[in-house]
């Protein structure tokens, strides 16, 4: 059994796509068809820069999405690969999660780019710049992950308490904080004696995957209202619960559910293998695949991102 997964947020780079695109028509078309959907040259951004101004929100999002879905119909239309008949489930991490929703037909590509648009938009507007922090504990498990988050969220010289959450549980030794940005600063004192090897701070610009997310969560949930999703093609294994599901109205709370909730990337990929996943397939980028292999055993991970790869995986399957 194989699943295709999709990147999230701090994968893209400048560049991105433009090996595909000269490749490919198949390549070029997504990325007009997504330059076109949100009006802008974004295209041009994820190729030429600048850095700053691909790693906006509300312009990582839709570029992350479009490279990836420009991969998956390069491998469509240029080698002949149907998802539907090469894969029995798919997944995305945060939001590679709509990605996967856009592969599997749930939303159109149009739709996906402009919901990501708004969503980095909303998630970049529900906290001022500085209020808010992630950082990544590093050889931490969950459950002590979980303890500091609560340790941390309690301010000692006042008492008060503050946000600070598992935002993201990526491997056994990848765990993620968000919340206030006071809170997410004590985590960081706090984590060797939580057991972790080592806390960075992470260079976001908004607490992504906490409760501080509520508006953004608000505005998605709008947004559901006019774009609903379609049945998709195969199932999609949801962040919020690290289990499938297929039913359009499902979908949509989970999608609304998961601009506030943990990611479950690593009971994801876990239960994907439980039910007889054996190859996963990360399309557009090459940041899950460490963390699947990390979090599974007795896996294959192909990471696919160049016209060399496509045609490997090609010949492979």
């Amino acid at each position: 059994m194989r699943a295709f997964v999709f990147p999230g947020q701090g994968s893209q780079k400048i560049g991105m796509g433009v090996e595909l695109a000269a490749a490919s028509a198949a390549a070029r078309e997504v990325f007009e068809e997504v330059d076109d959907a949100l009006g802008q040259k974004l295209a041009a951004i994820m190729a030429e820069g600048p850095e700053d101004t691909l790693t906006l929100t509300e312009n990582a999002q839709p570029a992350i999405m479009a490279n990836a879905i420009a991969t998956l119909r390069v491998l469509e239309r240029d080698f002949g690969i149907v998802l539907a008949d090469k894969a029995e489930y798919v997944a995305g991490h945060s939001l590679g999660e709509y990605t996967a929703l856009c592969a599997a037909g749930a939303f159109s590509l149009s739709d996906t780019a402009r919901l990501l648009k708004l969503r980095g938009q909303s998630m970049q507007a529900a906290v001022p710049v500085g209020v808010g922090a992630m950082c990544a504990l590093l050889g931490a498990d969950i459950e002590k992950a979980g303890e500091l988050a609560e340790a941390a969220a309690t301010d000692p010289a006042t008492g008060a308490k503050e946000v600070c959450t598992v935002a993201n549980d990526n491997d056994p030794t990848q765990v993620v904080l968000s919340g206030h940005a006071g809170a997410i600063a004590r985590a960081i004192e706090l984590a060797k004696d939580y057991g972790a090897r080592r806390a960075v701070p992470l260079p976001v610009s908004a607490p992504f995957h906490c409760p501080l997310m509520e508006p953004a969560a608000a505005a998605m949930d709008a947004a559901f209202e006019a774009t609903m999703p379609r049945v998709p093609h195969l199932p999609v294994f949801a962040n919020v619960t690290a289990q499938p599901v297929a039913d359009p109205e499902q979908i949509r709370k989970l999608l609304v559910e998961q601009v506030m909730g943990r990611v479950r990337w690593r009971e994801s990929m876990g239960a994907m293998a439980d039910v007889g996943v054996s190859q996963f397939v990360e399309l557009g980028g090459k940041v899950l695949a460490p963390m699947i292999k990390r979090s599974t055993t007795d896996t294959d991970v192909i990471s696919v991102v160049t016209m060399e790869d496509c045609e490997a995986l090609a010949k492979a399957l």
